[in-house]
Parts: C-alpha cells; structure tokens; sequence
C-alpha cells in the first residue's frame, strides 16, 4: 500500500482532479495544486485550505503545462513546499474537435503537444526524481481513446494511445526500483470538457467517482485500470473487432 500524504497535482483545474484533491485533503494529504487557470486554482486552493487540518500544506502554482522549460521548477518548489513528494497526478489536458483538428496541421500539433509532449516531459523528470527514492506513485489520466483509433476523435486518441504506450515503458523500467506507474482510462465522464455530448446514455460517470477510482488505484499502486470497471469489458471488445468491421462503424 503506498503513502499518499504529499502529492503533486498537475492540470488541478480540471473537475476530475478537483474531486481527487478533495479526497486525498480528507484522508490528511498535502497537496501541491498546478492550474493554468489562476483564478479557478486560487478558488480550488482555498476550498481545499478550509478542508484540511492544521498541520496540511495546501498551496497552488499557476502555469501552463505546455510550457515545458517550467517543469523542472515546478518539480523543484513541490518538493520545498511538501518536504518530500510521496505521489503525482498528471490529469491535465484538452479534448480538441477533430474536424477543427482534419482542418488545421498548427491545432493537431497543438494538441498532441498539450495532450502528450508536456506529459512525457513531466514523467521524464518525475521518474528520475522517484527513482533514485526506490519508492513513490506516478499517476496519470490517459483514456479509453488512446485504446483505437477512432473516426470521431483520432487526434485525441492518438495522443492518449502515445501516453498509455510511454507509461508501460516507464513501468518497466521502475517497476524494479519500488516505484509505481499508473494509467488511469476513464470511459465518459460528465464535465465542463463534455459540455457539448449528449450524456443520456449509461455509459457516463460522474467525477467524483472516478476519483475514488483514481485514488484506490494510486494506494495500491495498480498499473493500468478502467474506470468505471465495466470500461475494461467495452474496450476489451471494441480492441478485438476485425478491421474490416470497425473502419464501417460511426464511431
């Protein structure tokens, strides 16, 4: 079972992250909060400061994660801040329109850059600072889409299938050194990112139970879990489908 009593969250903004840090702040973490949005991370930040004890830092660092020349300096003020950094939740992103994206070569770039560049840098530098410490938790929020390329959002997904590729590595690389790397795929979740889709269906969750999810998983250090559950059965079958099949499906 791991310590998550100093974590780092980066892309703290998003409502996924947001219901985690609540979680993690009840269980008597200290939380180091990264948003690009100052506003909503002072708001996010000082919610947090009223829900936790005395003796739990809460503190948030605004930026921009693309931005990737910060990384290291962020790493740097988490650790001065926190003592130590037992844990990390990487869970910042966009969700991009692919025919925006079929249109333009600058936003495709873009996005694969926000969605995947600025992560890989981040878990290059993190799994070199956990490493040595023969212990700690990274985490991070891929998706169901990066599982197959689909019509619809191929952009996105191809960027979240490089995410899910690079951690298995990472995996293997510090699995023998006490450190554990998580991938998180969460199905639909109903957010400020999913404004626009129709949620009728039974296939959407709502944050804060992908949370509890993400957070039981970091605790017993999984390597790669669906969230809800039943996403691990849907993929599984979408995975295994014939080509042939699947390119005619509106998906």
């Amino acid at each position: 079972m791991n310590s998550l009593k100093r974590v780092v969250i980066f892309g703290a903004t998003s409502a996924i992250a947001e219901q985690v840090a609540r979680q993690l702040v009840s269980q008597g973490a200290s939380l180091f909060c990264v948003g690009r949005n100052n506003s909503k991370l002072t708001a996010i930040v000082n919610d947090l400061k009223v829900r936790a004890g005395t003796s739990q830092k809460i503190e948030g660092f605004c930026c921009d994660l693309v931005n990737i020349k910060q990384h290291q300096t962020i790493i740097e003020r988490a650790q001065d801040v926190l003592g130590e950094i037992d844990a990390v939740l990487i869970a910042h992103g966009t969700l991009p329109t692919q025919q925006d994206c079929e249109n333009s070569v600058d936003l495709t770039l873009k996005e694969i850059e926000t969605n995947a560049l600025s992560i890989i840098s981040l878990l290059t530098l993190l799994a070199n600072y956990f490493e040595p410490k023969q212990k700690g938790v990274i985490a991070v929020i891929s998706s169901v889409a990066g599982d197959r390329g689909r019509q619809s959002n191929y952009v996105y997904g191809a960027s979240k299938g490089m995410v899910s590729l690079f951690l298995q590595g990472l995996r293997n690389r510090l699995v023998k050194k006490g450190v554990d790397v998580v991938t998180i795929k969460p199905g639909f979740i109903d957010t400020p990112m999913t404004a626009s889709f129709n949620k009728s269906g039974l296939l959407w969750s709502k944050p804060e139970k992908i949370a509890q999810g993400i957070v039981n998983a970091m605790v017993k250090g999984k390597n790669e879990v669906y969230l809800p559950g039943f996403w691990w059965g849907i993929m599984f079958i979408i995975k295994h489908i014939p080509e042939s099949i699947f390119k005619k499906m509106s998906l």
